[in-house]
């Protein structure tokens, strides 16, 4: 007599990000992405439901990891998705694959998960943190920049984002700041600003994520630097930093350029339902964080909806890289260690037809790149 094994009526996906501290002013434009993307699929992925049970990092390696583990363990989801920060998801990959679950990186791109550390159930709806800093450095090169001040936080992605510029910026880095970073991050840039503006640089490259962006942004407008100190940075200028700075009338920052992987103006029918509806629902733009987030539950979505279960994870695997689903930034592929192969853009910030701060495509500075450590990941 043979007993059959009921298949699971739904599929249960955890989601791991930043709901407390002043960092969750990203996490919650990640929460409201995922919770969009769920409402567009009807609630559904395929025949099955859609569980997403959210964890919150705390904005720190070892509480994302215990919010992992209750995922894992505990809620025994099928995917673990999600996570802002390098040092987080370096602290959590092993409780997810060791357990076979597929991870799915929403934001976070470590140079070593894209590398020595790979794995088949990796897989990225983001980038390699190097990538959009290396873009930036080659937009540096057109403009004739000869040199350069660069400040970042001193962790896991700010020194891959200082190591992405630094590969591809032809002219001559004059001065380097690493401040610090964590729960009680250096948000005075007084001193560094000052070592900048001494040195003579042409330019200034910052990274500064969620609420430190903010901070760097007004001390560098109170500093008057924008004219002679011209501000280049990544995943500093947003949607989550834009309306901040807007209501607080710092101008300099208009005109200031970027570079990503998405932009709102993207034209193709995902980005504008997706921008739209977020904006109808929660009153201002989407950030590219939520983005990448909306683009974690769909690629997860179209997967479990072709393979018709959460058991067969080989099947799971292939249906999630071939990554068969419309994606809010176009159509990309998959490379050998599961980072995206995608085009990457210049966006400069201006002011919209109703009179709100945002981005906007200039040029595309990439076409289809793949990371610089695919080459030492294992995986064919």
């Amino acid at each position: 007599m043979f007993t059959s094994v009921a298949q699971a009526e739904s599929v249960k996906i955890g989601f791991v990000t930043t709901l407390t501290t002043p960092a969750a002013v990203i996490g919650n434009q990640m929460e409201n992405a995922v919770n969009l993307a769920v409402e567009h699929l009807g609630g559904k992925a395929g025949d099955l439901d859609i569980e997403v049970i959210f964890g919150d990092d705390g904005f720190a390696p070892e509480t994302g990891k215990q919010a992992t583990d209750k995922l894992v363990k505990q809620d025994d989801v099928d995917f673990v998705a999600g996570y802002i920060w390098s040092h987080v998801l370096l602290a959590s990959r092993k409780s997810v694959l060791d357990a076979g679950k597929f991870l799915i990186s929403a934001n976070a791109g470590p140079s070593q998960m894209a590398g020595k550390l790979c794995d088949p159930n990796f897989f990225s709806t983001s980038w390699q943190n190097d990538q959009t800093p290396e873009a930036m450095g080659d937009v540096l090169n057109d403009a004739g920049v000869k040199s350069l001040y660069i400040m970042a936080p001193n962790y896991a992605a700010g020194k891959d984002m200082v190591a992405g510029v630094e590969r591809t910026f032809e002219g001559e880095i004059v001065g380097r700041d690493l401040t610090k970073w964590g729960a009680d991050a250096q948000l005075d840039f007084s001193a560094e600003l000052a070592k900048a503006r001494a040195s003579g640089a042409d330019g200034i490259f910052v990274f500064y994520p969620g609420a430190a962006a903010g901070a760097f942004i007004k001390q560098y407008d109170q500093a008057g630097l924008a004219e002679e100190l011209p501000l280049y940075s990544v995943f500093t200028v947003d949607a989550i930093s834009l309306p901040r700075l807007q209501e607080a009338g710092f101008t300099a920052v208009l005109g200031s350029q970027t570079t990503q992987e998405w932009d709102p103006t993207l034209d193709n029918e995902a980005n504008a339902r997706f921008v739209a509806d977020y904006k109808a629902q929660f009153g201002g733009y989407p950030s590219y964080y939520a983005a990448q987030a909306y683009d974690s539950i769909m690629l997860i979505a179209s997967a479990v909806a072709k393979v018709g279960n959460t058991e067969d994870t080989d099947a799971l695997r292939a249906a999630l890289k071939e990554s068969d689903f419309d994606s809010v930034r176009g159509e990309f592929t998959y490379g050998n260690n599961n980072i995206p192969i995608q085009n990457f853009y210049l966006r400069e910030v201006v002011e919209d037809a109703d009179g709100v701060w945002t981005t906007k495509v200039v040029k595309t500075v990439y076409e289809n790149a793949q990371d610089n450590f695919a080459a030492e990941c294992p995986m064919e």
